[in-house]
């Protein structure tokens, strides 16, 4: 199995919002925590009136425990925080952007992906964008 961080602030795990962006930016900050969402309908403990729900880990390793022993979950994916990223509206077309964005990611996209201070313009040198 492959070790990926651990949450930056594991006090913090299970306070963020719910609702975020999902994937894309190519580069991460931070791991904010790890998000096994569970869907009633697929056999989970109907925790919120029927509506999915997910639960928090601090580790890659307790979300894919907890998935893996819950019916009706699904595999962990992580939340991260993106101080700097690429924005890509269209195929081909990139965007620096700045500010504080979260975002769910699929937990595999961690490798590789956090954002030195030299990863964004390398990212355009290397298509020739800069």
């Amino acid at each position: 199995m492959e070790h990926y961080p651990k949450a930056i602030d594991p006090d913090m795990v299970g306070e963020y919002p719910a609702s975020v962006k999902l994937g894309a930016g190519y580069f991460y900050d931070d791991v904010l925590e790890y998000r096994v969402w569970c869907y009633p309908e697929l056999g989970s403990p109907d925790e919120a009136k029927g509506a999915d729900y997910f639960r928090a880990f601090a580790s890659y390793e307790e979300a894919l425990a907890f998935s893996r022993a819950t019916r009706g979950a699904g595999l962990p994916l992580v939340l991260v925080r993106q101080w700097e990223w690429i924005h890509e509206p269209s195929k081909g077309v990139y965007i620096h952007e700045r500010g504080e964005r979260l975002v769910e990611w699929q937990v595999r996209w961690l490798s590789g992906s956090r954002r030195g201070e030299d990863s964004i313009p390398a990212f355009f040198a290397a298509r020739q964008l800069a």
